[in-house]
């Protein structure tokens, strides 16, 4: 079963981090990243740009508006996610908490519906 582990974080809190930090904590991202792929389960990741860089769209009344960044403030963003295959919820909770994003935020798993295909 496909399982997206949504990585949730204060970007605000990333952003102020010394280089130092900052490279150490990428570091630990490309680790994970390839555990995930040496295991096999890695389907897809990626991580998104600053919810600055969003655009929300919503149709009301049959009128479509369109807001510059997110819908909702929220004391954690939305970062980023790692698409997994996993046998059962347990061991996609295994893969989160291996996630760097676990440590300085929080992380979120999704399983995914089968019933949408390319």
């Amino acid at each position: 079963m496909q399982y997206m582990l949504l990585i949730h974080a204060n970007e605000a809190d990333f952003a102020a981090l010394p280089k130092d930090q900052v490279e150490r904590a990428l570091g630990a991202y490309t680790a994970y990243t390839e555990a995930l792929k040496k295991a096999g389960v890695l389907v897809e990741s990626n991580r998104w740009q600053p919810t600055a860089a969003a655009t929300t769209v919503r149709v009301a009344d049959g009128k479509t508006q369109v807001l510059d960044g997110p819908y909702a403030e929220a004391k954690e963003q939305l970062g980023g996610y790692y698409l997994i295959e996993a046998p059962d919820l347990d061991a996609a909770i295994s893969w989160a908490a291996r996630c760097p994003g676990a440590s300085h935020g929080t992380m979120e798993i999704r399983p995914i519906l089968a019933i949408c295909s390319q």
